[in-house]
């Protein structure tokens, strides 16, 4: 079933979908009581590298470099920066653009990274790279995807409303659609192209993402078990019954340069 942009975002303001806190759509304030400047725009002291293969703060290629106000991911090795800290109940703000380069079996694909929440265990425990964790994608055409990164038991899982047809095996995000809870997989938000594919510079008929080169907000406020993505000042997914809800915070490199001028967290009441 196709919608509407204007169709979908009045249908999706008149959800609340009990996620309290969560209805927002504006950002925080930067000065906001509380706010965790997790990226400083200085260095990366909020964070620690992580580089498969290599390991811990190994990162001889310099993946993860700051200069004037912003991270820079290469996207040349698969790894990520993991903050040092573990938050839950927070609104989470990342401002991101894409770069041009692109890397090895990724080079003509779609532009790929991700941020992961709720990150526990141990470094690389997922595929060699990345903690076990939900995942808000940022993939050109699938930007505010929800994925599980879990090690395929019900510790790692969330629950979605989504449409009665799937979109390749995935569910896609339904405001009053049916419960689907995965423990492994994605649920796609609710715009994704039924035509996409993975090739460089995809492009959505319902996109909210902007072009290469400008700044998006991708903003993901967990509260309790409950979990809403919004892509810039758009409600592009929703989810509850989320396992773990607490956990540090990856951003990772995965073939695509990517620069992040802002990684903000807000504490919310529980």
């Amino acid at each position: 079933m196709r919608f509407s942009v204007p169709a979908l975002c009045a249908m999706l303001a008149c959800v609340s979908f009990a996620f309290g806190a969560a209805a927002q759509t504006a950002p925080p304030a930067a000065d906001a009581p509380g706010t965790v400047h997790v990226f400083n725009g200085k260095d990366l002291s909020g964070f620690y590298k992580f580089i498969k293969e290599r390991g811990r703060d190994n990162d001889p290629k310099d993946v993860f470099t700051v200069k004037d106000g912003m991270l820079r991911i290469s996207g040349e090795e698969w790894g990520c920066v993991t903050s040092n800290d573990e938050f839950e109940n927070f609104h989470l703000t990342v401002e991101f653009k894409w770069g041009e380069r692109t890397w090895a079996n990724r080079k003509d694909a779609a532009r790929d990274s991700g941020v992961l929440v709720h990150s526990t265990g141990e470094d690389g425990g997922y595929s060699n790279v990345w903690m076990h964790s939900i995942e808000c994608q940022l993939i050109e055409g699938g930007t505010g995807d929800l994925l599980v990164v879990g090690n395929d038991t019900e510790n790692f899982q969330l629950t979605a409303l989504t449409a009665p047809e799937l979109d390749k095996n995935c569910g896609v995000y339904k405001p009053d659609g049916q419960p689907r809870t995965i423990t492994s997989g994605r649920i796609n938000w609710w715009g994704r192209d039924p035509e996409w594919q993975d090739v460089k510079g995809f492009r959505g008929k319902q996109d909210v993402e902007k072009a290469v080169g400008e700044w998006n907000r991708i903003e993901c406020i967990a509260k309790g078990d409950k979990m809403t993505v919004i892509l810039n000042g758009v409600t592009v997914n929703e989810c509850f019954d989320v396992k773990p809800s607490k956990g540090h915070i990856q951003i990772q490199s995965e073939g695509a340069e990517l620069y992040v001028r802002r990684v903000d967290v807000v504490p919310l009441a529980k």
